[in-house]
């Protein structure tokens, strides 16, 4: 069974406390200060589009949380602007991102969902209404606490999707401020990032916030094996995505030098845990993985797939035994590419 519980301040994953009114509460040039960031990015993404519901919403907040603060000892409202800022950077609406400064506070404060309506509409009320109901869910079961049934179970909750990106957005942020928690309450977090929130980021297409929850969960649930690989690693994660960054434009120049114009061109580290995952297959011997960095370009037809590959191949001598041609013998699946 699943039960719908309200939970104290200072119970939550937040570690709400409370101080009294009017310590470490941003407000006025303070207050424009978070904000701005978050203002920033979101006219970046979405030029022309309104923001004053955005500015009352970090009001709104910024005077329901008056007085709280994280277990980490800053003010509390730092928590949903840097939850705004996430869904910002994703591209979403002005409802959505003050939705996300809203996020905790009818759970944690004195403001109700009619208050919200009035400042803000109903859109909003709505998506914080069910970002409010994910938070309360607990499951009385070991049973019940099956990741797939818990996946299935915040799907179906959340009537908007705009809910889930929230939920996800919280998540993230209190995965990188989760060393302010006690031990269990790190490992039980852990867990549930890695087994219910990051796939489900996944399956959302949002792969990249998928790596980066399972990534700040792997040293909480397997702080020996992440030690092991930070050292045995010449180059950490940071700076492999710098090393990719420089490539980019190098590979760029070459093909239109070969008048070959890619449809896409991206790159990616792989992931402390993606890579504890591989290493696994191959008895921990980091000698034998080759996908430290991935780097993909999409062409129009093969004659330009094959073509880019002996590009490639000036740039950087290949490997011996290490091309596969699956345009030759595409995957049981029908996947056509060629590897190097």
């Amino acid at each position: 069974m699943v039960s719908l519980v309200r939970l104290a301040p200072g119970e939550g994953e937040d570690g709400v406390t409370t101080r009294p009114p009017g310590l470490g509460v941003p407000g006025g040039d303070d207050l424009a200060e978070l904000l701005e960031p978050v203002l920033r990015t979101f006219t970046a993404r979405r030029p022309g589009e309104e923001t004053a519901s955005i500015v009352r919403a970090a009001e709104m907040a910024a005077a329901a949380h008056e007085g709280q603060f994280r277990q980490s000892g800053e003010p509390y409202i730092t928590h949903p602007m840097a939850v705004a800022g996430i869904v910002t950077d994703l591209g979403l609406d002005a409802p959505t991102v003050a939705a996300a400064l809203l996020h905790d506070a009818v759970e944690d404060t004195q403001v109700d969902l009619e208050g919200i309506d009035r400042a803000l509409g109903p859109v909003v009320a709505s998506v914080v209404d069910g970002v409010t109901k994910l938070d309360r869910l607990q499951f009385d079961s070991k049973e019940e606490q099956q990741a797939a049934t818990i996946r299935k179970m915040l799907v179906a909750m959340a009537s908007d999707w705009r809910v889930l990106l929230i939920k996800l957005a919280d998540r993230l942020h209190n995965m990188k401020t989760l060393s302010a928690l006690p031990t269990p309450k790190q490992k039980r977090i852990a867990e549930e990032t890695m087994e219910i929130y990051a796939p489900l980021a996944y399956r959302l297409g949002m792969q990249r916030l998928s790596g980066e929850l399972e990534d700040l969960a792997f040293p909480y649930l397997y702080p020996t094996e992440y030690k092991w690989i930070i050292n045995s690693l010449k180059y950490h994660y940071d700076e492999r995505v710098k090393y990719l960054s420089r490539v980019k434009p190098m590979v760029e120049k070459a093909l239109d030098e070969a008048d070959i114009k890619p449809l896409l061109i991206d790159f990616r580290a792989k992931r402390y845990s993606s890579l504890y995952k591989k290493l696994l297959k191959y008895d921990m011997d980091i000698s034998k993985i080759y996908g430290l960095v991935a780097f993909r370009i999409i062409v129009d037809t093969v004659e330009e797939c094959y073509a880019t590959l002996g590009i490639i191949h000036k740039l950087w001598p290949p490997l011996p035994g290490r091309i596969k041609d699956y345009i030759a013998m595409p995957k049981p699946n029908g996947y056509r590419s060629l590897h190097t």
